[in-house]
C-alpha cells in the first residue's frame, strides 16, 4: 500500500449535488477537494479558495457572499458550471431574497449541454444564451463575412474553465506541497496570470485604438483629395 494513496473521487453530474467524501483511514495526510476561483470574462482572478470536503451549493454560495458582501459589488451574471443547484439552494435558504436584487445565477455554455433537458428551472432562468429575449445583454447580434446577421454570446462564459486548465498543469508540483507552500505558490501564479490577461487586454486595446486613428486619417486625406 503506497504512503499517500490517490483519492478516489465520485464522478457525479453537475447538475446534482456532491457527496461529501468519507475517509476510510488516517493513514495518509488530508487533503482538500478542491480549489474554487471566481474569474472575470477576460480571464482576470478576482478571489479563490479551497473547498476542504465538497464543491456543494452551500459552500459556493458562502464563498460567493464572502467576496460580495454589499448588493453594489455583486455582479450582474455569475457563471457556474452548477448554477441550477446553486439557485435552488439560495431559493430554500432564502439567500435569494438578496441575490434576485442583483445578479443571475448562469450555467457555463460548456456544461449547459450536458444539463437535463427536462429540468425546467435551468433551462428557464439558468440558460447562457436564450433567445426569448429574457436576457438581451447575454446575446448579441452579429454579422459574418457576407453580412448575414447572426447570433453570438456576449462574453466568454469558460473563461473560469480555462483558467482551471492552466492551474491543473501545476497540479503534480502543488499536490506534495505543505499547505503554507500551496496558498503561496498558487496565488503567485494567479497574480502573474492577471497581470498578463490585464497587460495583454491593454496592448488589444492600444492596438484597436491604433487602427481607427489610420482608418480616420484615410478618411481625412480622401476628403482632401475630392
Amino acid at each position: 500500500m503506497e504512503w499517500q494513496p490517490a483519492l478516489q473521487r465520485n464522478n457525479q453530474p453537475h447538475d446534482e449535488d456532491a457527496p461529501e467524501r468519507e475517509r476510510k483511514n488516517y493513514f495518509s495526510p488530508s487533503r482538500f477537494y478542491c480549489v474554487e476561483t471566481i474569474c472575470a470574462p477576460c480571464g482576470a482572478v478576482i478571489a479563490w479558495t479551497k473547498f476542504d470536503k465538497a464543491e456543494s451549493p452551500t459552500n459556493i454560495l458562502q464563498f460567493l457572499e464572502d467576496v460580495y458582501p454589499t448588493e453594489e459589488s455583486c455582479p450582474d451574471y455569475i457563471c457556474i458550471d452548477k448554477a441550477c443547484l446553486v439557485l435552488r439552494t439560495s431559493i430554500v435558504n432564502k439567500s435569494w431574497d438578496m441575490w434576485s436584487r442583483t445578479s443571475r445565477f448562469i450555467v457555463d455554455s460548456y456544461h449547459y449541454i450536458n444539463h437535463r433537458t427536462t429540468d425546467y428551472l435551468c433551462r428557464t432562468w439558468c440558460n447562457p444564451a436564450p433567445l426569448n429575449g429574457s436576457a438581451p445583454n447575454l446575446v448579441v447580434v452579429a454579422k459574418d463575412k457576407r453580412g448575414k446577421p447572426y447570433y453570438q454570446r456576449a462574453f466568454n462564459t469558460q473563461a473560469s474553465e480555462q483558467l482551471n486548465s492552466w492551474v491543473g498543469g501545476f497540479e503534480s508540483i502543488l499536490r506534495h506541497m505543505t499547505p503554507g507552500n500551496f496558498n503561496w505558490f498558487l496565488h503567485v501564479m494567479l497574480v502573474y496570470h492577471t497581470r498578463y490577461v490585464i497587460n495583454r487586454q491593454k496592448r488589444r486595446a492600444e492596438s484597436n485604438r491604433a487602427i481607427i486613428e489610420e482608418d480616420s486619417d484615410g478618411d481625412d486625406s480622401d476628403n482632401d483629395v475630392i
